[in-house]
Protein backbone atom coordinates (compact mmCIF):
# COMPACT_ATOMS: atom_id res chain seq x y z
CA UNK A 1 0.00 0.00 0.00
CA UNK A 2 1.77 3.83 -0.57
CA UNK A 3 0.05 6.26 0.77
CA UNK A 4 0.86 9.84 -0.61
CA UNK A 5 1.21 13.24 1.70
CA UNK A 6 -2.13 14.94 1.13
CA UNK A 7 -1.92 18.99 1.23
CA UNK A 8 -5.55 19.19 0.76
CA UNK A 9 -7.16 21.60 2.51
CA UNK A 10 -9.97 19.27 3.39
CA UNK A 11 -11.17 17.33 3.90
CA UNK A 12 -7.67 16.27 4.78
CA UNK A 13 -5.20 13.56 6.14
CA UNK A 14 -6.43 11.66 9.09
CA UNK A 15 -3.67 9.61 10.84
CA UNK A 16 -3.25 6.57 9.53
CA UNK A 17 -3.22 4.91 12.98
CA UNK A 18 -6.69 6.18 13.35
CA UNK A 19 -7.42 4.79 10.11
CA UNK A 20 -6.13 1.16 10.65
CA UNK A 21 -8.00 1.12 13.91
CA UNK A 22 -10.94 2.39 12.03
CA UNK A 23 -10.37 0.02 9.71
CA UNK A 24 -9.76 -3.03 12.59
CA UNK A 25 -12.70 -2.06 14.37
CA UNK A 26 -15.33 -1.50 10.71
CA UNK A 27 -17.09 -4.83 11.31
CA UNK A 28 -17.17 -5.52 15.09
CA UNK A 29 -16.75 -2.47 17.40
CA UNK A 30 -15.60 -4.14 20.25
CA UNK A 31 -17.21 -7.33 20.52
CA UNK A 32 -20.82 -5.72 20.05
CA UNK A 33 -20.92 -7.56 16.29
CA UNK A 34 -22.12 -4.18 14.79
CA UNK A 35 -20.21 -1.59 12.52
CA UNK A 36 -20.82 2.14 14.28
CA UNK A 37 -22.08 3.10 11.15
CA UNK A 38 -24.72 0.49 12.24
CA UNK A 39 -25.72 1.61 15.54
CA UNK A 40 -28.63 3.67 17.02
CA UNK A 41 -27.23 6.90 18.13
CA UNK A 42 -28.93 6.18 21.30
CA UNK A 43 -28.20 2.90 22.02
CA UNK A 44 -25.31 1.71 25.09
CA UNK A 45 -22.58 1.68 23.02
CA UNK A 46 -22.94 4.58 20.89
CA UNK A 47 -23.69 7.05 23.93
CA UNK A 48 -20.30 5.80 25.22
CA UNK A 49 -18.26 6.45 22.18
CA UNK A 50 -20.24 10.05 22.01
CA UNK A 51 -19.62 10.84 26.21
CA UNK A 52 -15.42 9.54 25.58
CA UNK A 53 -15.32 11.83 22.71
CA UNK A 54 -16.65 14.89 24.45
CA UNK A 55 -14.73 14.20 27.65
CA UNK A 56 -11.83 14.05 25.43
CA UNK A 57 -11.99 17.10 23.56
CA UNK A 58 -12.91 18.75 27.25
CA UNK A 59 -9.50 17.82 28.17
CA UNK A 60 -7.61 18.53 25.37
CA UNK A 61 -9.00 22.22 24.82
CA UNK A 62 -9.26 22.16 29.09
CA UNK A 63 -13.00 23.61 28.28
CA UNK A 64 -14.02 25.30 31.61
CA UNK A 65 -17.04 24.09 33.69
CA UNK A 66 -19.88 27.02 32.23
CA UNK A 67 -19.23 25.82 28.30
CA UNK A 68 -21.63 23.23 26.36
CA UNK A 69 -19.95 21.03 23.67
CA UNK A 70 -22.13 20.41 21.02
CA UNK A 71 -21.94 17.92 18.19
CA UNK A 72 -23.91 19.23 15.31
CA UNK A 73 -23.82 19.39 11.56
CA UNK A 74 -23.32 21.60 8.77
CA UNK A 75 -19.96 22.43 8.92
CA UNK A 76 -19.00 26.27 9.48
CA UNK A 77 -20.99 27.38 6.64
CA UNK A 78 -24.15 26.35 8.40
CA UNK A 79 -23.39 28.26 11.71
CA UNK A 80 -22.79 31.60 9.80
CA UNK A 81 -26.35 31.93 9.55
CA UNK A 82 -26.84 28.92 13.14
CA UNK A 83 -24.43 31.84 15.36
CA UNK A 84 -26.80 34.71 14.55
CA UNK A 85 -29.74 33.21 15.24
CA UNK A 86 -28.89 31.65 18.55
CA UNK A 87 -26.72 34.88 19.57
CA UNK A 88 -28.19 38.28 18.26
CA UNK A 89 -30.50 37.31 21.99
CA UNK A 90 -32.06 40.69 21.03
CA UNK A 91 -29.56 42.64 20.33
CA UNK A 92 -29.58 45.21 17.07
CA UNK A 93 -26.21 44.29 15.57
CA UNK A 94 -22.74 42.47 15.80
CA UNK A 95 -19.52 42.90 14.94
CA UNK A 96 -17.40 41.12 12.50
CA UNK A 97 -13.66 41.31 11.79
CA UNK A 98 -13.33 40.44 7.75
CA UNK A 99 -9.94 38.63 7.53
CA UNK A 100 -10.75 37.06 3.74
CA UNK A 101 -12.63 34.44 1.97
CA UNK A 102 -14.55 32.42 5.37
CA UNK A 103 -15.07 35.93 7.27
CA UNK A 104 -16.98 37.53 4.08
CA UNK A 105 -19.05 34.34 4.01
CA UNK A 106 -19.78 34.83 7.21
CA UNK A 107 -20.88 38.32 7.07
CA UNK A 108 -22.93 37.54 4.06
CA UNK A 109 -24.85 34.83 6.35
CA UNK A 110 -25.18 36.56 9.08
CA UNK A 111 -27.24 39.82 7.62
CA UNK A 112 -29.98 38.04 6.88
CA UNK A 113 -30.95 37.38 10.74
CA UNK A 114 -29.57 41.16 11.50
CA UNK A 115 -27.30 44.38 11.17
CA UNK A 116 -23.79 43.39 10.79
CA UNK A 117 -21.18 45.99 11.58
CA UNK A 118 -17.70 45.07 9.80
CA UNK A 119 -15.81 46.60 12.52
CA UNK A 120 -12.15 46.50 10.77
CA UNK A 121 -11.13 44.73 7.61
CA UNK A 122 -8.01 43.27 5.74
CA UNK A 123 -9.51 43.99 2.07
CA UNK A 124 -7.22 47.25 1.29
CA UNK A 125 -4.05 44.50 2.17
CA UNK A 126 -5.41 41.96 -0.55
CA UNK A 127 -6.47 39.63 2.80
CA UNK A 128 -2.68 39.62 3.48
CA UNK A 129 -3.00 40.33 7.38
CA UNK A 130 -5.13 41.41 10.24
CA UNK A 131 -5.86 44.68 10.81
CA UNK A 132 -4.36 46.23 14.44
CA UNK A 133 -6.40 45.24 17.10
CA UNK A 134 -6.32 49.41 17.52
CA UNK A 135 -8.31 49.59 14.56
CA UNK A 136 -11.13 47.77 15.27
CA UNK A 137 -14.06 50.40 15.73
CA UNK A 138 -16.13 47.81 18.05
CA UNK A 139 -19.71 48.34 19.07
CA UNK A 140 -20.04 48.03 22.95
CA UNK A 141 -23.41 47.42 22.60
CA UNK A 142 -23.13 44.36 19.88
CA UNK A 143 -24.22 41.12 20.66
CA UNK A 144 -21.14 39.50 19.68
CA UNK A 145 -17.37 39.88 18.06
CA UNK A 146 -16.91 37.37 14.95
CA UNK A 147 -13.48 36.40 14.22
CA UNK A 148 -12.92 33.39 11.88
CA UNK A 149 -9.14 32.77 13.65
CA UNK A 150 -7.63 30.90 10.42
CA UNK A 151 -8.45 31.70 6.75
CA UNK A 152 -8.21 28.52 5.12
CA UNK A 153 -7.92 29.91 1.53
CA UNK A 154 -5.85 32.70 1.81
CA UNK A 155 -3.24 31.62 4.76
CA UNK A 156 -3.90 34.51 7.55
CA UNK A 157 -4.29 33.07 11.17
CA UNK A 158 -4.90 35.02 14.85
CA UNK A 159 -1.69 34.38 16.89
CA UNK A 160 -2.92 36.56 19.47
CA UNK A 161 -6.82 36.37 20.86
CA UNK A 162 -8.21 40.03 21.04
CA UNK A 163 -9.72 41.73 23.90
CA UNK A 164 -13.04 42.78 23.50
CA UNK A 165 -14.44 43.54 26.26
CA UNK A 166 -17.68 42.50 27.68
CA UNK A 167 -19.28 41.23 24.26
CA UNK A 168 -18.93 37.27 24.30
CA UNK A 169 -16.14 36.33 21.55
CA UNK A 170 -17.13 34.07 18.62
CA UNK A 171 -14.45 32.57 16.77
CA UNK A 172 -14.69 30.00 13.12
CA UNK A 173 -11.97 27.57 14.60
CA UNK A 174 -12.52 25.34 11.36
CA UNK A 175 -8.97 25.06 10.30
CA UNK A 176 -6.84 26.07 13.33
CA UNK A 177 -8.74 24.10 16.05
CA UNK A 178 -6.61 21.10 18.56
CA UNK A 179 -3.53 22.47 16.55
CA UNK A 180 -2.27 24.47 19.89
CA UNK A 181 -3.76 25.38 22.63
CA UNK A 182 -6.66 27.75 23.20
CA UNK A 183 -7.82 29.45 26.15
CA UNK A 184 -11.86 28.62 25.51
CA UNK A 185 -12.54 31.19 28.83
CA UNK A 186 -11.68 34.10 26.61
CA UNK A 187 -14.49 33.37 23.88
CA UNK A 188 -17.87 32.86 23.99
CA UNK A 189 -18.33 30.36 21.44
CA UNK A 190 -15.80 28.50 19.17
CA UNK A 191 -17.55 25.95 16.22
CA UNK A 192 -15.53 24.58 13.13
CA UNK A 193 -16.09 21.71 10.90
CA UNK A 194 -14.46 18.47 11.92
CA UNK A 195 -12.81 17.79 7.93
CA UNK A 196 -9.60 19.71 8.83
CA UNK A 197 -7.93 18.65 11.78
CA UNK A 198 -10.69 16.18 13.53
CA UNK A 199 -12.27 14.21 11.59
CA UNK A 200 -14.23 13.59 8.06
CA UNK A 201 -16.96 15.83 6.84
CA UNK A 202 -20.01 15.55 8.50
CA UNK A 203 -19.57 16.82 11.65
CA UNK A 204 -19.50 20.47 13.76
CA UNK A 205 -18.07 21.32 16.92
CA UNK A 206 -19.38 24.12 18.92
CA UNK A 207 -18.34 25.34 22.26
CA UNK A 208 -20.64 27.08 23.59
CA UNK A 209 -20.97 29.34 27.02
CA UNK A 210 -23.94 28.17 29.10
CA UNK A 211 -25.31 32.12 29.57
CA UNK A 212 -25.35 32.50 25.35
CA UNK A 213 -28.08 29.48 25.32
CA UNK A 214 -31.95 29.92 25.21
CA UNK A 215 -32.12 33.11 22.98
CA UNK A 216 -32.41 31.93 19.85
CA UNK A 217 -34.63 34.01 17.37
CA UNK A 218 -38.00 32.56 17.03
CA UNK A 219 -37.60 31.41 13.33
CA UNK A 220 -34.57 28.92 14.48
CA UNK A 221 -34.83 25.41 13.71
CA UNK A 222 -35.14 23.23 16.69
CA UNK A 223 -32.23 20.96 15.63
CA UNK A 224 -30.19 24.37 15.30
CA UNK A 225 -31.23 25.79 18.63
CA UNK A 226 -28.10 25.63 20.79
CA UNK A 227 -30.13 25.17 23.90
CA UNK A 228 -32.18 22.48 22.37
CA UNK A 229 -28.96 20.63 21.14
CA UNK A 230 -27.66 21.09 24.87
CA UNK A 231 -30.41 20.10 26.43
CA UNK A 232 -30.75 16.66 24.59
CA UNK A 233 -26.64 16.05 24.68
CA UNK A 234 -26.70 16.61 20.66
CA UNK A 235 -29.04 13.63 20.46
CA UNK A 236 -32.11 16.05 19.56
CA UNK A 237 -31.73 14.43 16.14
CA UNK A 238 -29.31 11.79 14.60
CA UNK A 239 -25.96 12.91 14.92
CA UNK A 240 -22.80 12.31 12.11
CA UNK A 241 -22.47 8.89 14.52
CA UNK A 242 -19.17 7.73 12.59
CA UNK A 243 -17.55 11.14 12.29
CA UNK A 244 -17.83 11.57 16.06
CA UNK A 245 -16.33 8.04 16.73
CA UNK A 246 -13.63 9.07 14.14
CA UNK A 247 -12.95 12.04 16.22
CA UNK A 248 -13.09 10.34 19.38
CA UNK A 249 -10.11 8.10 18.04
CA UNK A 250 -8.31 11.46 16.73
CA UNK A 251 -8.89 13.40 20.38
CA UNK A 252 -7.15 9.87 21.66
CA UNK A 253 -4.16 10.34 18.73
CA UNK A 254 -3.87 14.03 19.59
CA UNK A 255 -3.35 12.71 23.87
CA UNK A 256 -0.48 10.46 22.47
CA UNK A 257 1.15 12.72 21.16
CA UNK A 258 1.72 14.84 24.32
CA UNK A 259 -1.72 16.86 23.83
CA UNK A 260 -1.88 20.77 22.07
CA UNK A 261 1.44 21.85 23.41
CA UNK A 262 3.34 18.82 21.81
CA UNK A 263 1.51 18.92 18.55
CA UNK A 264 1.89 22.90 18.26
CA UNK A 265 5.51 22.32 18.58
CA UNK A 266 5.58 20.07 16.14
CA UNK A 267 3.00 22.28 13.67
CA UNK A 268 5.47 25.13 14.29
CA UNK A 269 8.29 23.12 13.13
CA UNK A 270 6.86 22.00 9.75
CA UNK A 271 5.30 25.56 9.16
CA UNK A 272 9.05 27.17 10.06
CA UNK A 273 10.82 24.51 7.41
CA UNK A 274 8.06 25.84 4.59
CA UNK A 275 8.44 29.23 5.21
CA UNK A 276 11.95 29.58 5.50
CA UNK A 277 12.78 28.26 2.21
CA UNK A 278 10.09 30.80 0.81
CA UNK A 279 11.74 33.81 2.35
CA UNK A 280 15.05 32.35 0.67
CA UNK A 281 13.80 32.17 -2.90
CA UNK A 282 12.40 34.80 -5.55
CA UNK A 283 10.93 31.99 -7.90
CA UNK A 284 8.34 31.92 -5.36
CA UNK A 285 6.58 34.37 -3.16
CA UNK A 286 4.41 33.90 -0.03
CA UNK A 287 2.06 37.12 0.42
CA UNK A 288 0.89 36.48 3.69
CA UNK A 289 2.37 39.39 6.28
CA UNK A 290 4.89 37.01 8.83
CA UNK A 291 3.34 38.04 11.42
CA UNK A 292 0.09 36.52 10.72
CA UNK A 293 1.16 33.55 8.54
CA UNK A 294 -1.07 30.56 8.88
CA UNK A 295 0.50 27.17 10.90
CA UNK A 296 -2.17 25.26 8.66
CA UNK A 297 -2.28 26.89 5.36
CA UNK A 298 0.68 28.15 3.11
CA UNK A 299 -0.15 29.26 0.03
CA UNK A 300 2.60 30.34 -2.25
CA UNK A 301 3.09 31.25 -5.82
CA UNK A 302 5.84 30.69 -8.36
CA UNK A 303 7.44 33.45 -10.38
CA UNK A 304 5.76 32.51 -13.48
CA UNK A 305 2.40 31.55 -12.98
CA UNK A 306 2.59 29.31 -16.69
CA UNK A 307 4.69 26.94 -14.82
CA UNK A 308 1.80 25.97 -12.18
CA UNK A 309 0.72 23.25 -14.39
CA UNK A 310 4.18 21.26 -14.59
CA UNK A 311 4.70 21.86 -10.85
CA UNK A 312 1.30 20.43 -9.79
CA UNK A 313 2.33 17.60 -11.83
CA UNK A 314 5.65 16.93 -11.08
CA UNK A 315 4.64 17.08 -7.49
CA UNK A 316 2.11 14.48 -8.01
CA UNK A 317 4.27 12.28 -9.67
CA UNK A 318 6.45 12.13 -6.60
CA UNK A 319 3.41 11.22 -4.48
CA UNK A 320 2.59 15.22 -3.34
CA UNK A 321 -1.08 15.63 -3.88
CA UNK A 322 -3.82 18.39 -3.50
CA UNK A 323 -1.75 21.39 -4.14
CA UNK A 324 -3.37 23.73 -6.34
CA UNK A 325 -4.44 26.86 -4.75
CA UNK A 326 -8.18 27.75 -3.92
CA UNK A 327 -9.52 28.99 -7.59
CA UNK A 328 -10.26 32.74 -5.74
CA UNK A 329 -6.61 33.39 -5.19
CA UNK A 330 -4.69 30.80 -7.73
CA UNK A 331 -1.47 29.88 -6.82
CA UNK A 332 -0.55 27.19 -4.45
CA UNK A 333 -1.46 25.87 -1.37
CA UNK A 334 0.42 23.72 1.32
CA UNK A 335 -2.12 22.59 3.95
CA UNK A 336 -0.21 21.09 6.78
CA UNK A 337 -2.52 19.98 9.44
CA UNK A 338 -1.52 18.30 12.64
CA UNK A 339 -1.60 15.00 10.74
CA UNK A 340 1.19 15.63 8.11
CA UNK A 341 4.74 14.48 9.21
CA UNK A 342 7.54 16.31 9.21
CA UNK A 343 8.59 14.25 6.24
CA UNK A 344 6.02 15.52 4.14
CA UNK A 345 7.06 19.07 4.51
CA UNK A 346 10.77 17.88 3.76
CA UNK A 347 9.94 16.26 0.35
CA UNK A 348 7.76 19.28 -0.36
CA UNK A 349 11.00 21.26 0.20
CA UNK A 350 13.44 19.66 -1.56
CA UNK A 351 11.21 19.45 -4.39
CA UNK A 352 10.26 22.63 -4.74
CA UNK A 353 14.23 23.55 -4.56
CA UNK A 354 14.75 20.71 -7.23
CA UNK A 355 11.99 22.57 -9.90
CA UNK A 356 13.60 25.77 -8.83
CA UNK A 357 17.10 24.25 -10.10
CA UNK A 358 15.66 23.72 -13.19
CA UNK A 359 13.31 26.23 -13.76
CA UNK A 360 14.59 29.40 -12.51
Amino acid sequence: MTRVFNFSAGPAALPETVLRQAAEEMLDWQGSGMSVMEMSHRGREFMSIAAEAETLLRRLLAVPAGYKVLFMQGGAIAENAIVPMNLLRGHASADYIDTGEWSKKSIKEAKKYGRVNVAASAADSGYTTIPARETWKLDPEAAYVHICSNETIGGVEYHFTPEVGSVPLVADMSSSILSRPVDVSKYGAIYGGAQKNIGPAGLTIVIVRDDLLGGALPVTPSAFDYKTVADNESMYNTPPTYAIYIAGLVFKWLEAQGGLAAIEAHNRQKAALLYDYLDTTRFYSAPVARDCRSLMNVPFKLHDEALDGAFLKGAEARGMMQLKGHRSVGGMRASIYNAMPLAGVQALVAYMKEFEAKNG
